[in-house]
């Protein structure tokens, strides 16, 4: 009986294996590792890798499973299946904790803009302005000078006003 049982069974595998294989298979084909019927992994190396990004839900779904890792040995395999640091946990742990929500979504990566402050604007205008006026200043300022010398040429005595002005 269990003579017969071992025959039954050995004549499973066979049947297994001639429908493993693939019929025009060559002697050299079938010693290779990997049958001609099976598909092989890609070998291309990815020339840039994707960054992952976590939504806030995911992570304070893991700040969650982190939390309730109490056995010894538990909170590592929980970072290995899901692939994490545990740095990852201190930074998200240290955001809830803040109260910010807005910190656990993906941020835009790159320099951040300067907000422009409300008076800024306004100091640049008054600037110019200053620029400007110094400018109408000096111009005035030359005129006087070439006046005075013109009067002192021809011999004009200069009009002071009333009021005490400069000559």
């Amino acid at each position: 009986m269990h003579s017969a049982k071992t025959h039954e069974s050995r004549r499973g595998e066979a049947a297994r294996q001639t429908t493993a294989r693939p019929t025009n298979e060559s002697s050299v084909e079938a010693g290779s590792p990997h049958p001609a019927g099976s598909i092989l992994p890609n070998p291309e190396v990815v020339a840039r890798p994707t960054r992952r990004r976590f939504t806030a839900e995911d992570k304070l779904r893991i700040l969650r499973l982190a939390d309730a890792c109490t056995a010894v040995g538990s909170l590592g395999a929980l970072l290995r299946a899901e692939g994490l640091y545990a740095s990852n946990l201190t930074t998200w742990r240290r955001q809830r904790t803040e109260g910010v929500l807005s910190a656990l979504t993906p941020q835009k990566r790159g320099r951040t803009v300067s907000t422009q402050h409300p008076l800024r604007a306004e100091n640049e205008i008054l600037r110019q302005e200053n620029t400007r006026l110094s400018m109408r200043l000096k111009q005035a300022e030359l005129i006087i000078e070439v006046q005075k010398k013109v009067s002192q040429i021809l011999g004009l005595p200069l009009e002071t006003p009333a009021d005490g002005g400069r000559s």
